[in-house]
This record gives C-alpha cells, sequence and structure tokens, in this order.
C-alpha cells in the first residue's frame, strides 16, 4: 500500500484530492500517508513476532516530526546519526531509552549530549570512538550500552553510493579486530554488550543479509566463549522499496533469515528500518511550467527541481512519474521530465514514456517518502517546498513552505559592508 490512488480519474492521497491539496498549499509538495505508513510498521513488526525484538526507525529516511510520531504511537524507537536527530526524536515523544545512536562520526559533543539524555544503546564504529566514549562516559561516571559494529565485507548488491557493508566502505569494525576491543573496553570498565551489522540501504536481494547475520551469529559465539556478555544484537535496517512495478521484498522470508540465523542465541534483537517504512507513503507533487520541444527530444519543465528531490541526480534513482487527473484520450510521448535549476543535473527522467503533459497540469511523483523532502536543500535560493499529512478524510501541512525572507533573514552582511 503507498495510500494514494485514483478515484474518479483523479489522485488521491487516502480520501484527500492532490488537486485540492494543491490548491491549498501550492506546488511543488510532498503529501505523506499515514495510514501507508501504519501499514508498513504492522507488517514489519507482524513478521518478527514471537521474536524478542524491537523496531528502531532511522530517522535519515524522514525526520518530520509528524512521521516520527506517527510511528511513535505503534511502538516505535529511533535510530539517530546526530545530535539534531536525536532532539528531533525527543520532541517528537520517543522516550530516551528507545534511542539507537550510529554513525562514524560521533562528536565529543554530540557524545556527551547523548549520554547526558540517557539513550539506550551507542553503536560505535571504530577504536577511535570506542576510546573517546569510554573517556567521556567514565568521566561521568556513566555506563552506556556499547555495541560494536562490525563490518562483515558482504556485497549488499545494492547502489555504490548506498553500499555500507565492504571493507572499502567507512562503516563499521574489522571483524579481526573486535575481540580485541571487547578486551580494551572491558579492561576499562565499559564491556560492550551487543554487536551490531548494516549491509547497506535498498536490498531488494534477501541473500546479502543471511551471509551478514551467520557472520553476527559466528562472531557471537566466538566473543561468548572468550567470556564476553553478548546480549543484543542489532541488525540494522536496508530493506528495499519496488520503485517501480517489481516486486517487493518479502518480510515473511526475511524474518525467517532472521530466525535461522541469530534467533536462537537468546539476544535482544534490534532493526532500523527507514525507507522501507515511509518511502512508498510518499508522494512529490509538481506543475508542468511549459513542454519544451526539442530537435532531439521534448522537454516537459516542472516548477520542482533537483533541491526538492535529488535522489535521481545523485543516485540515477528511477520514481514513477504519473499525472494527477488521467485522460484516456491523451496520446504517449517519449519526453525528458526536468526542473527549472541551472544545471543539466536536474532532471528526474530521461526518455520516460508519459501521458502528454500541458503547461498547468499536475504530475506526481511517487514513492518520495524516504529521502525526498529530508535531503532538500535551499540551493538557486528556492524555499524548502512544504509538507502535508493525511489521514483518511483529513490533512494538515506538517511542514510550511518556507519563504525567500526567511532565507535572507538567515544571513548577516557585515558591517564593513554598510
Amino acid at each position: 500500500m503507498n495510500g494514494h490512488d485514483y478515484i474518479d480519474g483523479r489522485l488521491y492521497a487516502e480520501q484527500v484530492s492532490l488537486e485540492q491539496l494543491a490548491a491549498e498549499v501550492g506546488t511543488p509538495f510532498f503529501c505523506y500517508s499515514a495510514g501507508a505508513i501504519r501499514q508498513a510498521y504492522t507488517a514489519y513488526a507482524d513478521a518478527l513476532s514471537g521474536l524478542d525484538a524491537t523496531i528502531h526507525y532511522a530517522l535519515k529516511a524522514n525526520s518530520n516530526q509528524a512521521i516520527i510520531r506517527t510511528l511513535a504511537s505503534l511502538g516505535a524507537g529511533a535510530d539517530v546519526v546526530s545530535a539534531g536527530e536525536m532532539q528531533r526524536a525527543r520532541a517528537a515523544g520517543i522516550a530516551a531509552d528507545h534511542i539507537v545512536f550510529s554513525g562514524v562520526g560521533k562528536t565529543d559533543a554530540e557524545i556527551v549530549a547523548a549520554l547526558d539524555e540517557g539513550i539506550d544503546q551507542f553503536n560505535v564504529e571504530s577504536e577511535a570512538e570506542l576510546r573517546r566514549l569510554i573517556e567521556l562516559a567514565n568521566a561521568r561516571g556513566a555506563n552506556p550500552n556499547i555495541a560494536l559494529r562490525i563490518n562483515p565485507n558482504v556485497d549488499a548488491e545494492t547502489h555504490e553510493k548506498i553500499t555500507t557493508g565492504r571493507q572499502e566502505n567507512k562503516f563499521g569494525i574489522d571483524l579481526a579486530r573486535v575481540s580485541e576491543l571487547f578486551e580494551m573496553a572491558t579492561a576499562a570498565g565499559q564491556p560492550p554488550i551487543g554487536l551490531a551489522v548494516h549491509i547497506g540501504s535498498q536490498l531488494t536481494n534477501l541473500a546479502p543479509f543471511e551471509v551478514a547475520f551467520r557472520q553476527v551469529a559466528d562472531l557471537t559465539a566466538t566473543l561468548r566463549d572468550q567470556g564476553h556478555r553478548i546480549e543484543r544484537l542489532d541488525l540494522g535496517g536496508g530493506l528495499g522499496i519496488p520503485y517501480t512495478d517489481g516486486p517487493s521484498p518479502d518480510l515473511r522470508d526475511y524474518a525467517a533469515i532472521v530466525r535461522k540465523t541469530v534467533g536462537d542465541l537468546g539476544c535482544e534483537l534490534m532493526f532500523e528500518p527507514g525507507r522501507f517504512l515511509v518511502g512508498r507513503a510518499g508522494t512529490l507533487v509538481t506543475r508542468v511550467i511549459y513542454v519544451k520541444p526539442g530537435a532531439d527530444r521534448h522537454f516537459v519543465i516542472v516548477d520542482a527541481a533537483m533541491n526538492d528531490l535529488i535522489r535521481p541526480t545523485l543516485y540515477d534513482a528511477w520514481h514513477d512519474i504519473v499525472p494527477v487527473r488521467r485522460n484516456g484520450a491523451a496520446q504517449q510521448i517519449t519526453a525528458d521530465v526536468v526542473g527549472p535549476i541551472c544545471e543539466s543535473g536536474d532532471t528526474f527522467a530521461t526518455g520516460r514514456q508519459l501521458p502528454e503533459a500541458h503547461k498547468g497540469d499536475l504530475i506526481a511523483f511517487t514513492c518520495t517518502g524516504a529521502y525526498g523532502a529530508v535531503m532538500a536543500s535551499t540551493y538557486n535560493s528556492r524555499p524548502l517546498a512544504p509538507e502535508v499529512l493525511v489521514d483518511g478524510d483529513r490533512h494538515a501541512v506538517v511542514r510550511r513552505r518556507q519563504t525567500i525572507e526567511e532565507l535572507l533573514a538567515q544571513d548577516a552582511i557585515p558591517d564593513w559592508l554598510n
């Protein structure tokens, strides 16, 4: 379920017309379906039923307060990668003891803030980070829960820029050094209690998960034989979604791999889905500014741009592009769909088959609930687009459109220029 469908030829988010929302908030804008988010979370949780499992939503996918609150109301904790995300999670109602702090570059200030907040777990990714966390924790008389994130050297078979589990990636600790770091931390009075692993994002092939989880199971046995206490296994996230008509990874098959590899180790299992929970729930609605016939191809120029949705530019990502109002008589054309930014890279699709578009038409980019608005910028002094949450026949603007005045107010002219 993505929460968006046609009713009498018009595209709706649940029971709210996207045409109505465009008239109300202008374009471009993001629209999210609360029902789709709930359905995705419930399916994920149901697949893990019977396991000692907790779900920590990865805020980096979409950190809007309304999205976090929706998931928190279902029982989700948070996986954060910055002090700012930690504050967002707390502000949205997630308890500190339901927050996991991941990431390779935690600063002293962030570590101290997380220690003082009393978060549930630090996922540590290097010897240097482990030593600094121990120093700061000991100075405060704190005993944080620590998990060492391993790098299993597993190819996740995903996009080069979102794979995280190979030796050439910056993430995690080499398997050969984990025992040594457990010994060092234990001697310093801060014994780790678990292991963590995350091999990448947008995985649709489940085989890499099984390889990585088996390595976690083997390492758990080794560490226990050495006298270490392994109570938790953080298995990360990474399950992908279908951006086209392809199949979605089967949650039952994923859960079966978990049960087969680590289910009998007596550990609390932690999961950090992001995209899987919110990706399909979002749509970016934009309006056609011009249709420009070219010598080689047609261009459909819209008022959304790469600053609003950078995934096609950054990852060559595919998003289906559909009309908000269907016209059964419309001819199919082949066109590039582009934005107004002064960059050739400001392109959403090339050579795409689309219904013929005209100036003023509304079109929608599907599956933009993850890594859409959260990665947006104000490049070309374009204000951030609004976000709308729909729940049944209700809707609310959960982030209003930024104004040019607000952008200008962030700058300051030094005295010597006045």
